[in-house]
């Protein structure tokens, strides 16, 4: 069963009607001649519907449950995927996978945020909240890929790193600055993809890259719609005008230069057709690993130091 959103409901009125139709087509087959109407409608509705979503609303798809995680793009675009695990400092954070895989013949590191699937899992994983030894297994697995000249790979689906005591006491803040700095100097290709949300430094950790992708649906911001309203203004009811306020949005990042492509979504949203996405995403990024395998190693880490810079930059 799809889970859908409030702003769907006119869309979900009709999906209700067509299984109706299928139910009642089972003794009366000519009531089955109204539904291919119906399934014209719905996605006419969807596409009126889609054409004109709020900040907030696009957020609210961004954290869709449903939505595929970076553990469905490994089975869905990846081949030979070894899982490697752990700090070699203090543990292994589920909330990050890790590992050694192949992407149309090319050999990669993959390195990305899981939330894990159902509530269980979701807290085995800490909802996609890495503590500081996810980012230190995080950049044991950068280095590991630069020693092997292996292009970097990561999935961005995070609403920030962890908030709790003990991670800052374990060096949160060092681990996610290491990561930063680290990454600005590595010589392979990066490449990094926004599936779902991506929340301030926890994002960032693993996102500073020779280009920034992110899926149509998907956010990526400094703060959270909820967080911004409650530090600016104190009222929870202020969430989808702080969302408005962020330029959050594939589309709005893509004006600023924060990120260099979208990555169009099918109707619905990636929960819908996660087989279509995979391949549009699969597809892109080894588009994007072509090109910037054509540029010589020192050449790319300085346009990767160029592109960092420019961010913020502004004239009056």
């Amino acid at each position: 069963m799809k889970e859908y959103l409030d702003f769907e409901a006119p869309v979900v009125k009709i999906l209700e009607k067509i299984d109706q139709l299928k139910d009642l087509g089972k003794t009366n087959p000519r009531r089955m001649e109204e539904i291919p109407i119906l399934q014209k409608k719905v996605k006419e509705l969807q596409s009126e519907i889609y054409a004109k979503l709020s900040p907030w609303q696009v957020t609210q798809l961004a954290r869709h449950p449903g939505r595929p995680g970076t553990s469905d793009y490994l089975e869905m675009i990846f081949e030979d995927f070894i899982e490697l695990h752990g700090d070699r400092l203090y543990g292994d954070d589920k909330s990050i996978i890790s590992g050694m895989a192949r992407i149309e013949g090319r050999s990669v590191m993959v390195i990305g945020h899981e939330k894990g699937k159902g509530v269980k899992d979701r807290i085995a994983h800490h909802f996609g909240m890495p503590h500081p030894e996810g980012y230190r297994k995080a950049l044991r697995m950068m280095q590991l890929a630069e020693k092997f000249n292996k292009p970097i790979i990561t999935f961005v689906d995070t609403p920030g790193a962890y908030p709790g005591v003990e991670a800052e006491e374990r060096g949160q803040s060092e681990a996610i600055a290491r990561n930063l700095m680290v990454m600005s100097q590595l010589s392979v290709p990066i490449i990094s993809v926004v599936i779902g949300e991506g929340g301030s430094g926890g994002a960032l950790a693993i996102s500073v890259a020779d280009r920034m992708l992110m899926l149509e649906y998907a956010i990526y911001s400094v703060i959270s719609p909820e967080g911004c309203a409650a530090i600016l203004w104190d009222d929870p009811a202020k969430t989808s005008e702080a969302a408005e306020s962020l330029r959050l949005t594939s589309k709005n990042l893509l004006k600023l230069g924060i990120i260099e492509g979208i990555i169009s979504e099918p109707s619905g949203g990636a929960h819908h057709n996660p087989i279509e996405i995979a391949e549009s995403v699969s597809l892109t990024i080894c588009k994007q690993l072509s090109a910037l395998e054509s540029i010589p190693p020192e050449e790319r880490v300085k346009q990767r130091y160029a592109r960092l810079r420019k961010i913020g930059a502004f004239t009056e």
